[in-house]
């Protein structure tokens, strides 16, 4: 990165220099995983942890093979191991990290701001993997990656969130992202789940989904965030699918080569059907894998001197 960052918290405030050239040095490290011998010694003899208070299955083990393709150490832990069972709290947990000489610490929290607060106290590189509903910019980064991928570029397209964006993490980080890299992002969901204090982001609000998919060139399908609804009123499933799915006779009305994306984990028949899911304009399994290349990239780009590393 031209101005060298310590950390990276969010996608709020980021240039669109600085994203243009973590995309490019993901593109670049696409073609390592294309390689035989999967790896390269660009980050040999640093050490990456991850620390993970929430549950992860794509995040986690994509910024776990990230570090070990750049043959950087890892270090794993997880909340349902590690002694925040026995009522440690997180600068405690991060304090014996430290005392480890860490690198980089990827961190993913129920609260929002505790990246920032680890960021704040530690001299280590610290990657927000997800805190709150706040931010989660290595998702949105990966996701414009695949955008890119199809519509050649961002600048001018249309991107429709929809679902529960209320409480969303990767919806924010979408929508600075998006619209920093110059795309229009519209939202649309139940109004538990899509408030107008939302109008405060860069977004048009929408409540019914026909109105953002029908000139879209991205559709980007959300699930519920029932461990952060709390006493939220939702609709059954049935009705949700009803209303707010995607499936074939809604995706019908939408632009021929529209782009389908989830962010995962998937509930299948409720926010997106099967047959969309796993149809032609679905580019879900393509998002997991620029998750490997971007984290690679982020890594990299961060921690990689210029004097003795190479992305390829």
């Amino acid at each position: 990165m031209k101005k060298k960052r310590k950390d990276l918290l969010g996608l709020r405030g980021v240039e669109r220099e600085e994203i243009e050239e973590i995309l490019a040095t993901a593109e670049q490290m696409r073609e390592i995983s294309r390689r035989k011998v999967k790896k390269v010694p660009t980050l040999r003899g640093r050490t990456v942890v991850t620390l993970f208070f929430e549950n992860s299955t794509r995040t986690r083990t994509s910024f776990d093979l990230a570090a070990k393709r750049l043959s950087a150490d890892t270090l794993s832990f997880s909340v349902s191991t590690s002694s925040t069972t026995k009522g440690e709290t997180l600068m405690d947990t991060a304090r014996t990290i430290f005392a480890m000489s860490p690198d980089a610490v990827v961190v993913r929290h129920s609260c929002a701001g505790a990246p920032h607060l680890l960021a704040r106290h530690f001299p280590w590189t610290v990657l927000n993997a997800g805190d709150g509903i706040n931010e989660h910019p290595s998702q949105a980064l990966l996701d414009m990656l695949t955008m890119r991928d199809r519509l050649g570029s961002l600048e001018g397209r249309k991107v429709a969130i929809v679902g529960d964006v209320q409480h969303s993490r990767v919806a924010r980080s979408n929508i600075f992202g998006l619209t920093t890299m110059g795309a229009s992002v519209r939202v649309a969901g139940p109004g538990t789940m899509c408030r107008s204090d939302l109008a405060a982001l860069p977004v048009e609000i929408r409540h019914t989904v026909d109105d953002v998919v029908k000139d879209a060139d991205v559709i980007m399908m959300l699930r519920i965030q029932r461990e952060r609804l709390g006493r939220a009123v939702l609709p059954s499933a049935r009705e949700y699918a009803a209303f707010y799915g995607l499936d074939l006779e809604r995706l019908s009305r939408a632009r021929p080569d529209v782009v389908v994306m989830h962010p995962g984990p998937i509930n299948r028949g409720v926010e997106i059907a099967a047959d969309v899911a796993d149809g032609p304009n679905s580019v879900i399994l393509d998002q997991v894998t620029n998750g490997i290349a971007v984290r690679m990239a982020l890594l990299f780009l961060l921690l990689g001197n210029a004097e003795d590393a190479s992305p390829t």
